[in-house]
């Protein structure tokens, strides 16, 4: 028989699978080597870390916060992050007009503290900053030599710590209330996007900057952009440019009407018509009492105007614990009468239309806390709110002060008024009503930091944020990375279709026979 012929096709076969190994192992090889260039050649730059001091000297109390971010990213937004924050004990600085010498050694305790957490090594470098507001602008109309050593005695303080001490001023209410701006706008990340957060956020409805609402124990303030701004109140507007964007902003700070000095004003103003020493007050808890010296009621800037010859020198307060009445009284506080502009929020200053979100905090943020109006997901409505007011204000003094007994008799007795008048404020005096109530939201943090003003000063003094949208990669490391490996797979997907196209597996050759 004759012998069989050997066909060249095995070998063939074989040398194909071969040269298609080799393709598959060296692509294989190419795309690990494109993986990991991407991610070495950009892994980020260790972190070198600085620091910065802000202290924020307020009517009733000092906070000191510390503040870090990577020195690589100083132009970025949202990289700033507080890593401290300390109470300074005793009253605010202003409250050290008859003994200014002790203001400044009452901080001595909270830079202790910002020294230990700050390395050793860099405490010479970190800039330390106070910004007294609207204690110290009472103070310093009241008496200016007071105020002057009040800050000469902090002053020396804060140049004998080991920091890079920067200044300590009173600063203006314009000035607070666009800080608190620039802070709740750049730790939500509205001032730079990019990359794909670029693209998501040009996607969104949502206005484009949050309005800032601030409300402290002597003054409160509201800003905005607002697109309906007009050059009747020049006074009001503020023009930023912030990473290439213009920003037209509207801001106004009420002195004597934060939350404290404007208990001291309706009290003031229901001295007018008190018949006797005794004084029933709506405002404060039905079994509640506190005495009020006469003598040095009426030396308050907020209410000098309204002083009256009396003839006792003590007033008595007996709560009444009724929350219409106490809204009565205290929207008498909000003169509506006058308007010289196109609208007006009250005694007869410009507000524009309001437009867009509002983040409102310091003291909105506080009461409403306790209140427990803050923790729902979303902004509870307006007749909910009223509601659990009234109803908190109606409950016997005894009754809170066992509820609440771990918090001081104090500031226990004035959540019902501080409630009643945040909703007279923000209803009354600047017009939010039912149908936009819900864009207000409270905000005590965002992210690991203190909503408030204090941020934005120390970004604005520290120059990083920049007029102009610093030069950078359209992309984000992790985007990149994600890219790349994204065009890996579809790399490896098409070499494993490739192969399968032509090298059929047996299974699918004897499918086709």
């Amino acid at each position: 028989m004759d012998e069989p012929k050997v066909t060249g096709t095995k070998p063939k076969m074989s040398s194909t699978r071969t040269i298609l190994l080799i393709l598959g192992f060296l692509s294989t090889l190419a795309v690990i080597a494109l993986i990991a260039v991407a991610v070495t050649q950009n892994q980020p730059l260790p972190k070198n870390i600085k620091y910065g001091i802000v202290l924020d000297a307020g009517s009733s109390h000092t906070n000191l916060y510390v503040y870090e971010w990577p020195a690589e990213k100083e132009n970025d937004t949202g990289v700033v992050r507080q890593v401290e924050v300390c109470k300074v004990e005793g009253p605010g600085i202003s409250g050290y007009s008859h003994a200014t010498e002790k203001a400044g050694p009452s901080l001595a305790q909270c830079l202790q503290q910002a020294e230990d957490v700050i390395p050793s090594a860099q405490h010479k470098e970190t800039p330390v900053y106070l910004g007294a507001t609207a204690g110290m602008r009472l103070l310093r109309l009241q008496n200016n030599s007071a105020a002057e050593n009040v800050l000469s005695s902090v002053g020396n303080t804060l140049r004998s710590a080991p920091f890079n001490f920067q200044g300590a001023r009173i600063i203006t209410g314009q000035e607070e209330g666009a800080y608190g701006w620039i802070t709740i706008n750049y730790l939500l990340g509205n001032f730079k996007q990019s990359g794909w957060k670029k693209l998501l956020h040009s996607l969104k409805s949502l206005s484009e900057t949050s309005g800032a609402l601030d409300l402290g124990g002597a003054s409160t303030q509201i800003t905005f952009v607002s697109k309906d701004l007009t050059s009747e109140s020049p006074e009001n507007q503020l023009y930023f440019r912030l990473y290439g964007k213009d920003y037209q902003v509207y801001t106004h700070s009420f002195l004597c009407y934060g939350k404290d000095q404007a208990l001291q004003q309706k009290l003031a103003r229901d001295l007018q018509t008190v018949e006797n020493s005794s004084l029933p007050d709506p405002c404060f808890h039905k079994g509640y009492e506190r005495t009020i010296n006469i003598t040095d009621f009426f030396k308050n800037p907020c209410t000098s105007d309204k002083k009256k010859q009396l003839p006792f020198s003590q007033l008595y307060i007996k709560g009444e614990g009724d929350y219409q009445k106490c809204r009565e009284s205290i929207q008498k506080l909000f003169n509506k009468s006058n308007c010289p502009y196109s609208s007006c929020s009250f005694n007869g200053i410009y507000l524009p239309p309001l437009q867009g979100d509002f983040g409102a905090f310091s003291a909105f943020y506080f009461v409403m806390n306790f209140l427990n109006l803050t923790s729902e997901p979303n902004p509870l409505a307006l007749n909910k709110v009223i509601r659990t007011i009234e109803s908190f204000c109606a409950r016997p003094w005894q009754e809170v002060k066992t509820a609440y007994h771990h918090i001081k008799e104090k500031y226990l007795s004035e959540y019902c008024f501080s409630g009643a008048y945040i909703l007279s404020l923000l209803e009354n005096g600047y017009g939010f009503t039912e149908d936009n109530w819900q864009m207000i939201h409270f905000l005590g943090k965002i992210g690991s930091s203190d909503a408030g003003w204090t941020l934005g000063y120390m970004l604005n003094l520290t120059n990083m944020i920049p007029a102009e949208e610093p030069a950078g990669p359209p992309l984000s490391h992790g985007s990149y990375v994600g890219l790349m490996v994204l065009c890996s797979l579809v790399l490896v997907s098409v070499l494993l279709f490739a192969w399968l196209l032509f090298h059929k597996p047996k299974c699918l050759q004897k499918g086709i026979v």
